[in-house]
């Protein structure tokens, strides 16, 4: 019987020594997470994420990049696609966005008043249009289909009505229109 009570207390010695170990080593993680955390927490606030463009929401329609003859689609000196829009209680102006297939296109908007949701439907552009910062996307269209793009950030009461379009054409149609147009839509068709 004494053997019993001795072969118990050291299976009890034991198993209190692997529980100190995995209660250590889980402590350790625990603190090393926390470190990580506090680390990224103090060094992203003293430096904000790169690439960050701001912009005044009160001035949009004055002058710069999204006064309205600058909205909608556009061939750029260099050859390149860019798409401007302004997201504002309860539209997206310009209403219909018109886009080549097969082409790179760089998306820049913003907002005017409230946080709006960006979804171009049946794509993998999906982001936040927040006041006074420029959301910039590059993507490309695979062929010509027509995409809605609803606000999926409630902006208010009229938020269910907020959509637009995004209309993907032939390259060739597309960059024909754009010799006879300085600003393409899909109303300029």
């Amino acid at each position: 019987m004494s053997t019993d009570s001795n072969h118990s207390s050291g299976g009890h010695a034991v198993a209190l020594r692997a529980e100190r170990r995995w209660a250590i080593f889980a402590g350790a993680l625990i603190l090393l997470m926390l470190a990580v955390i506090v680390y990224s927490g103090l060094h992203w606030a003293m430096m904000p994420p790169s690439r960050v463009e701001t912009i005044d929401p009160s001035r949009l329609q004055l002058s710069g990049e999204f006064v309205e003859d600058n909205l909608g689609t556009a061939v750029e000196p260099d050859g390149s696609v860019v798409v401007r829009f302004v997201a504002q209680q309860y539209s997206f102006t310009p209403q219909c966005l018109l886009v080549p297939a097969d082409t790179p296109v760089t998306i820049r908007t913003t907002s005017a008043d409230v946080v709006h949701g960006l979804l171009v439907t049946d794509t993998n552009i999906n982001t936040m249009v927040v006041p006074g910062y420029v959301a910039t996307l590059n993507t490309r269209f695979d062929k010509p289909v027509d995409h809605t793009m609803p606000c999926h950030e409630f902006c208010g009461f009229g938020h269910q009505a907020m959509w637009a379009h995004v209309k993907v054409i032939d390259k060739a149609a597309f960059f024909e229109q754009a010799r006879q147009s300085r600003r393409l839509s899909c109303v300029s068709r």
